[in-house]
């Protein structure tokens, strides 16, 4: 039971991530009028990815822990080392990247424009935030493909 309980929360994890990042956001930026309307819609849904992110790798490390009690540690330590690394990039992207993109829109939103060195480090964070959250999908087939 344990394997298929740990299988179906990566599962909604990871899933959730791609469905969050590679489908929902293009779309709103592609289909709504306004880009800071779709920018805060956006950035609901990734803060509602980074808290279901966080609750998925709490529970797989307790299910990782407890199959490895139950087995006797053996094959685990590569998943449990996948799951750190994905938590940690979200924290990275939602807690460090994430608030400091957050106050070079208010800046922007404050003066009424966007200068250039604020929409260039804006567009670097956000860069930053994209290869992140792509190296963390990629670390989410991983993790799948090695859960037993």
């Amino acid at each position: 039971m344990l394997p298929r309980f740990r299988l179906l929360v990566a599962t909604l994890w990871v899933g959730s991530g791609w469905t969050i990042g590679y489908l929902v956001a293009p779309t709103l930026f592609a289909t709504l009028p306004d880009p800071l309307q779709a920018g805060r819609i956006a950035g609901s849904l990734f803060r509602l990815e980074a808290w279901l992110s966080i609750a998925c790798a709490i529970l797989l490390l307790a299910l990782f822990v407890a199959s490895r009690q139950r087995d006797g540690g053996v094959g685990y330590r590569s998943q449990m080392v996948l799951v750190a690394v994905m938590l940690a990039c979200t924290l990275i992207g939602y807690f460090g990247l994430q608030p400091l993109m957050a106050a070079l829109r208010e800046t922007a939103a404050a003066s009424g424009l966007m200068s250039e060195p604020i929409r260039a480090r804006f567009a670097m964070l956000h860069g930053i935030a994209g290869v992140l959250y792509l190296f963390q999908s990629v670390l989410g087939i991983a993790l799948i493909w090695r859960i037993r």
